[in-house]
């Protein structure tokens, strides 16, 4: 019975999930239509509402293309681990006090191991194609997410001393007089630009530069090993505006005056998605030297400086929570 119980639980949460992953890709396309002044999809469905459907169908009864020469058995796995990876990230996200489906102590620490994870999954996929834009593209990523995880470690670092615990739930609600972006707003920037360059999008988006590498670590994938991927990186995507809403933007936490609830965090990952459109549809493409320098001489640095600024104004207070 508490097999059962524990199978709902994933479902429940997995099924909105791909649907909200499925329409994040119809959101961006008409948000970047309505900037660059064009029609986004219109045709299928009401107002095109209907387009991550009709694109799912399509990946679905598309071939699958194997290269001949590629690793077979890596080739296919990949995806699938990318895919995996960035489902149970969510299995410690609290959406309110009772509703997550593993509340353990070392949240954080655990959302760390699964973000480093993923790196393998980009790295045998560009390995096993035989490519060099493959391979190429494959380690781009695999040297961006590791450069950018030291400064979202230490951003991270900055919020678990000001609550003083690893526990998500217990994050969020250290949050209850005030949102922790306000004191740590150098760190909150520093978050979501480094959550930009861990996610691969633009304009950190290095590793799929069309210009260069073709589509980069995927461009030998077809049909729905190739949306494994895709779904793969918008639920990665949501998975970080989730991370970054619990961590500074109080989570469930609502504004003064009105009553807390899950529609906050939902409300805060949206915006978080809206963050992600806007700087695909706006910003011009980082240089790869430009993107490494960025990492390690200005974010490194500054967040690490701000972790010791932070941990001694808590010390010399007494701040510090048991």
């Amino acid at each position: 019975m508490k097999f059962i119980i524990i199978i709902l639980k994933i479902l429940i949460l997995i099924i909105p999930l791909l649907i909200a992953v499925a329409y994040f890709t119809v959101a961006e396309r008409k948000i970047m239509g309505i900037i660059q002044r064009r029609r986004g999809p219109n045709v299928i469905g009401y107002a095109g509402l209907l387009q991550a459907l009709a694109d799912g169908l399509k990946l679905f009864v598309k071939e699958t293309i194997l290269p001949s020469n590629s690793n077979l058995i890596i080739f296919l796995l990949a995806p699938i681990i990318c895919f995996f990876l960035s489902l149970v990230g969510w299995a410690v996200i609290p959406f309110s006090h009772q509703v997550v489906i593993s509340d353990i102590n070392l949240g954080i620490l655990y959302l760390f191991a699964i973000s480093s994870l993923n790196v393998y999954s980009i790295l045998l996929a560009g390995w096993s194609s035989n490519s060099k834009y493959a391979y190429l593209g494959a380690l781009r990523s695999t040297a961006q997410m590791i450069s950018y995880e030291i400064s979202l470690g230490f951003t991270i670092l900055s919020v678990v001393v000001s609550a003083g615990s690893l526990n998500l739930i217990t994050i969020t609600e250290s949050q209850s007089k005030i949102w922790f972006i306000i004191p740590l707003l150098p760190m909150f920037m520093i978050f979501y630009i480094s959550m930009l360059a861990e996610t691969n999008r633009h304009p950190f988006d290095l590793p799929e530069a069309e210009s260069e590498l073709v589509s980069g670590y995927n461009v030998e994938y077809s049909a729905m090993i190739f949306a494994l991927f895709f779904l793969g990186e918008y639920a990665n995507m949501l998975l970080m505006g989730a991370i970054s809403s619990i961590l500074f933007l109080g989570g469930w936490l609502a504004p003064p005056f009105f009553f807390s609830g899950s529609f906050w965090l939902v409300l805060k990952i949206l915006i978080g998605c809206v963050f992600f459109i806007l700087t695909r549809a706006t910003l011009p493409r980082y240089r790869y030297d430009q993107l490494m320098q960025l990492g390690w001489k200005c974010f490194l640095p500054l967040s690490l400086g701000y972790l010791i600024f932070t941990t001694g104004i808590l010390i010399s207070f007494n701040f510090l929570p048991n």
